[in-house]
């Protein structure tokens, strides 16, 4: 019966195809025998062909994955993970590859971390880090990529801090969809992660479980696997959700992973409101939700609450388990039909049928290219901190450099998932070497011997200290001095140097924020994070002014580990029986030490150039459509050395604010070189969603009333430039009300990722309206309700099955005056 069914349903779709199919020219078949492989078809249609050509127990198979090794080890012959094939339709396996820092498949090019990557504030490099990563998982056979890791640092604690792109959500969003955009225009599917408010690892009580060469630290107090993030609907909203619904809506990322913990009480994985309203119904995503690798507890429950496929190892979508939840009636045949629906759909739409297996060949890929990205990158992210006029170095000028420090000959990088192993590694002590040439004498100590080497660094003219710390997945750092986890003294040995050689300079490798109690005691301090395998030459070309260091801190440094937002409070961090409660609602990173009046080591935002910059002559431009406006700076370079600016826009709190809000908020950047003596204008466009909050009350966003504080600068402190950013649309006190003009809004309606739209749902005040159907969408009309103030959404859906979703809210208005004029409402 299952069979005939399938079979019927294959021809009544049948029917539908034209008199000659275009057939695919991979390795889905025949689209004579095989409809699904027309490509002329769309992926709705190709992917409903296939589901009805299926077994029921295909069926079942294609919701877990088949290989358990990838999970646990590593080799060039090893994916992380592997979906089973069904020949008989000729639906190959899919294979996938970890990937924040590099595809962890046997050597790698080693990317700068994803942090560093934050600190370069390019989006553009961003795009070209995801290129990178994207085409050496395809050139390895994979066809999925497991990143970019997008959770928003919380506490600097986090073990996976290193992974991901800082506290910032507007920061983290701008990366993020372009980091996913380069991926997948190299032909393999992206998975944003970890879906969501999965930010911290767990405590390691013993601190030895999250040391350097543990394959997984293993955090037990508030950990990952079981603990109960409790997030306010307005902060889940503001903070922890933005960046996965611009990899959704913007970047159109393939898959989503939803991680281990419980969010307001539901596992992740299991969330229905999580996955199904707010990932598909409010986003409209159309692709497919995968578990991270244990993150599936509840066969029915994951089933039911959205999760499409357990890659590894499959514990909750095993064919018994899932056949038990059918027979009993806890789960029915058509939700896995849905499951599967929404992987083949995804592969469709991505390609997948339609091209050859991807070859895993080392070969294939350009090494060298690769490597001149990662150098470039790291360049653009090593940050300076302190410069006492110690940097850029002077070959020409020095006799002698003293070297100190293991990362100066080590590779340094995070564990878990993003330890890659690098196809190469240029270390820094043999860089310098190679850029002061034979003339300068360099020597070395490895530093564990603080009093040798503040010996050696007494007889230079100048001391370079490196030192690191490690974060690892699994378990979070004890505390945030660089002895955590134990390395060695570095701290002493830092101030023993210093003590020894006044012209010494401090090169941190870590992942994230760290304490720096001997700032005030060296000349120079250079965050390089965790510099990726051609950190090396990238450092000594920042150091000896080869190039600008154009590094920005995507974090705050804090003076103190008691002033960071979840210091002091068990039920804040690391939580009380699992339950972590978010107190600090939207006041993350910066915004908790600009509410709090707390002075940082170093502020969100901040970094030196080796030149000067000076920003000026600030204009608000008019509202545009979609709600956003543009503020212009002009930038000039003061200096006399070639440099990069990096203006930062923020928007502060209005007058008359209905919920508290921080200070300040990051709101637009822009990334600026120039010459010495130039000057240019730059425009930063500050998007609707920036004037907007998240009310609770009503479930959706709303405008800030009246006119918004705007302010540009250097960094979340140096906030020069002052404005006020007022909209057509806002109640500012006094306003009079609009006038109605024609009873009508026309809208023009553009395609979605190229394909046009096809359907237009209109909702008004959160009931729909009417419906549009045609071939391809350009105009929609709406009538206006009357002349109260109402809320508009509207919901294309287009012919490949995406959707996107637009709200708009009008004030009420008057009667209009005879003969006024109504040029329409246009939506671009």
């Amino acid at each position: 019966m299952r069979r005939l069914g399938g079979t019927l349903a294959v021809c009544a779709l049948a029917a539908l195809s034209s008199a000659v199919p275009a057939a695919a020219t991979g390795r889905c078949g025949d689209p004579s025998t095989r409809p699904w492989c027309d490509t002329s078809r769309s992926p709705d249609q190709r992917a409903a062909l296939l589901l009805g050509a299926l077994s029921q127990d295909e069926k079942v198979s294609l919701l877990g994955g088949n290989d358990f090794q990838g999970g646990i080890n590593s080799g060039p012959d090893i994916h992380t993970g592997q979906s089973p094939a069904v020949d008989r339709v000729g639906l190959p396996s899919v294979y996938y590859s970890d990937g924040p820092l590099g595809p962890r498949q046997g050597p790698a090019t080693a990317m700068p971390a994803p942090m560093g990557l934050a600190a370069t504030w390019d989006p553009a490099l961003a795009s070209a880090a995801g290129a990178v990563v994207g085409n050496e998982a395809r050139s390895k056979g994979n066809d999925a990529v497991f990143a970019p890791t997008v959770n928003i640092m919380r506490t600097p604690l986090g073990g996976r801090t290193f992974e991901a792109y800082g506290e910032d959500p507007h920061l983290v969003s701008r990366l993020t969809v372009q980091w996913i955009r380069g991926a997948q225009s190299q032909g393999v599917m992206a998975t944003v992660k970890h879906f969501a408010a999965n930010n911290q690892e767990g405590q390691d009580p013993s601190g030895q479980a999250g040391r350097p060469g543990s394959p997984l630290g293993a955090g037990t107090v508030g950990s990952r696997y079981i603990h109960d993030s409790v997030i306010d609907e307005r902060t889940l909203h503001e903070v922890y959700l933005p960046q996965f619904e611009s990899a959704v809506k913007e970047a159109g990322s393939a898959i989503v992973m939803c991680s281990y913990n419980r969010l307001n009480g539901a596992f992740a994985c299991q969330n229905r409101q999580l996955l199904e309203d707010i990932l598909r119904r409010d986003w409209g995503f159309a692709g497919y939700v995968l578990a991270d690798y244990g993150a599936a507890h509840d066969t029915a429950g994951n089933l039911n609450g959205g999760l499409d496929f357990e890659p590894w190892p499959p514990w909750a979508y095993t064919p018994t388990q899932i056949d038990a939840a059918l027979a009993s009636g806890q789960a029915s045949p058509a939700t896995v039909d849905e499951h599967v629906r929404r992987i083949l759909r995804t592969l469709f739409a991505f390609g997948f049928f339609d091209r050859p297996a991807y070859r895993n060949d080392d070969a294939q890929i350009d090494k060298a290219a690769h490597a001149a990205t990662v150098q470039h990158i790291e360049e653009s992210a090593a940050t300076v901190l302190e410069n006492r006029g110690i940097l850029p170095l002077d070959a020409g000028r020095l006799h002698s450099v003293a070297v100190i420090g293991k990362p100066a000959t080590s590779f340094v990088t995070g564990g878990g998932s993003g330890n890659v192993t690098p196809f190469d590694f240029a270390n820094p002590l043999s860089a310098i070497r190679q850029r002061v040439g034979p003339g300068v004498s360099v020597s070395y100590d490895d530093g564990t011997d603080p009093a040798r080497a503040a010996g050696i660094a007494r007889g230079a003219d100048v001391a370079l200290v490196f030192a690191a710390d490690y974060e690892t997945e699994g378990s979070d750092r004890g505390c945030l001095s660089l002895e955590c986890p134990d390395q060695g003294n570095q701290d002493g040995l830092i101030d023993q140097v210093a003590a020894a050689q006044p012209n010494t300079a401090v090169i941190l490798e870590t992942g994230g924020p760290v304490l720096t109690p001997w700032r005030d005691r060296i000349k120079g301090l250079v965050e390089a994070w965790y510099p990726g395998e051609q950190g090396g030459l990238a450092l000594a070309r920042v150091l000896f002014g080869d190039v600008d260091p154009g590094g920005r801190l995507p974090v705050t440094f804090p003076d103190r580990e008691a002033d960071i937002p979840t210091a002091g409070d068990p039920q804040k961090y690391p939580g009380v029986d699992n339950e972590v409660t978010y107190k600090e609602g939207v006041l993350v990173g910066y915004r908790w030490f600009d509410a709090r009046g707390l002075t940082p080591a170093f502020p969100f935002g901040y970094g030196l150039s080796y030149t000067h910059f000076g920003f000026g002559r600030l204009q608000v431009g008019a509202p545009g459509h979609g709600g956003a406006q543009p503020v212009s700076v002009e930038v000039t370079n003061l200096g006399g050395r070639p440099g990069v600016a990096v203006p930062e826009l923020y928007v502060g709190a209005p007058p008359g604010s209905p919920v508290a809000e921080p200070p300040w908020r990051l709101a637009a950047f822009a990334r600026v070189p120039l010459a010495p003596g130039a000057r240019r204008r730059v425009t930063l466009e500050v998007g609707a969603r920036s004037r907007r909050f998240w009310d609770a009350a009503t479930h959706g966003w709303r405008d800030l009333p009246g006119c918004l504080p705007v302010a540009v600068g250097a960094s979340s402190r140096e906030l020069a430039l002052r404005a006020r950013l007022c909209d057509r649309s806002a109640s500012a006190p006094g306003r009079r009300r609009a006038r109605c003009r024609r009873p009508t809004l026309r809208f023009r309606i553009h395609s979605l990722a190229g394909s046009p739209i096809v359907r237009v749902l209109v909702y008004v005040n959160g009931r729909r309206v009417r419906t549009v159907r045609a071939r391809r969408i350009t105009r929609v009309v709406v009538r206006r309700p009357g002349r109260t103030a109402f809320r508009l959404r509207l919901v294309d859906v287009s012919r490949a099955g995406r959707r996107r979703v637009t709200v708009r809210r009008y004030r009420a208005c008057t009667k209009t005056r005879p003969g006024t004029r109504h040029p329409g409402g246009r939506r671009g």
